[in-house]
């Protein structure tokens, strides 16, 4: 048997939700991790590179501090593309934003009157006065780059609110819509397989609107591990961008066969849609963590505007299956 990770020569491996939350390692993520070819993708931009490495170290992962690569590096790397050398730029963000706006030759300032950019990235500490600051830059013509749009971020004590949901406020008092520099944009991660030397990366990450769809973008395989926000009964009704090339309950399905974790017919189960719900019918005995599969293989079956009104229920099930993963 072949393992699935054996088919890739890079992991590009997203961090909140799916190898910790907040503070606290998702369990097993360490040990399915080690020693494989791992790159750390993450769309928060509250901490150094090197920070960031020196966290994943305390909790037991191998991670040196080039292993890593965040949306404040691509934020002010694709800043820096958009506007000259010397732009004063209001940073609404933490310290390790601002510092990768200084070593691409920007300048912070602190006021909407100065600034003539905004980039815009997580930080715990912002509020409104900032966010006011930059509504004020926006609307008078700054250039505004986001880090990332994640609406929620992951932590121990569940989904906090994430830098997409500063930047919609921002959008909603302004009017405009900023340029994204993270996941699901492709360059950060075509940057970091490129950086790497890597021909056949896997996309490993937790969400289907950023970790799933920039890796779609990019032209990558994908890893939608059920460990952070999305959950399988998500993947079901999601529209073709959001749909990975394998899903897991868990990081040790690398391990495992590919063929294992692919949407597709399962022993024991069989699914169809009639009309607007999806019928999944199980043999006694059945693997329960089967269903999920064909579910989702005939979900993707139908367009994506019909799959999106379809019910998450089972009509029909055999006794003796256990209970549905993907139903809610």
């Amino acid at each position: 048997m072949t393992a699935l990770v054996g088919a890739y020569d890079r992991l590009l491996v997203d961090l909140d939700g799916t190898v910790y939350a907040g503070a606290v390692a998702i369990p097993g993520a360490a040990e399915a991790l080690e020693g494989l070819p791992v790159t750390y993708v993450t769309n928060n931009a509250s901490r150094a590179p090197s920070d960031v490495a020196q966290h994943l170290r305390d909790l037991g992962f191998a991670a040196p501090d080039d292993s890593v690569v965040t949306s404040a590096q691509a934020g002010a790397g694709l800043l820096a593309s958009l506007v000259p050398a010397g732009t004063s730029v209001l940073v609404v963000g933490a310290d390790a934003l601002r510092d990768e706006v200084v070593a691409r030759g920007l300048v912070p300032v602190d006021t909407a009157e100065e600034a003539r950019a905004v980039v815009q990235g997580h930080s715990p500490q912002t509020g409104w006065a900032l966010l006011s600051e930059a509504a004020l830059a926006i609307r008078a013509g700054a250039t505004w780059v986001a880090t990332n749009t994640d609406a929620t971020l992951p932590t121990d004590r569940g989904l906090l609110v994430g830098n997409g949901s500063m930047v919609a406020a921002v959008a909603n008092a302004t009017g405009r819509t900023p340029e994204v520099a993270g996941k699901p944009g492709a360059p950060i991660l075509l940057d970091a397989a490129s950086d790497t030397g890597a021909s056949t990366p896997l996309v490993v990450g937790d969400r289907l609107d950023t970790d799933i769809e920039g890796g779609n973008a990019a032209g990558f395989d994908t890893y939608l591990v059920l460990t952070g926000v999305n959950d399988a009964a998500d993947v079901v009704v999601a529209p073709d961008r959001h749909q990975p090339t394998y899903i897991a309950d868990t990081l040790a399905g690398l391990h495992g066969p590919r063929e294992a974790l692919v949407p597709g017919p399962r022993d024991g189960w069989t699914a169809t849609v009639d009309g607007d719900e999806l019928v999944v019918t199980g043999e006694p005995g059945a693997d329960p963590a089967g269903a999920t599969y064909v579910a989702i293989a005939a979900a993707r079956g139908v367009p994506q505007e019909r799959r999106a009104t379809l019910k998450h229920t089972v009509r029909e099930r055999s006794a003796g299956t256990g209970p549905i993963p993907w139903t809610r």
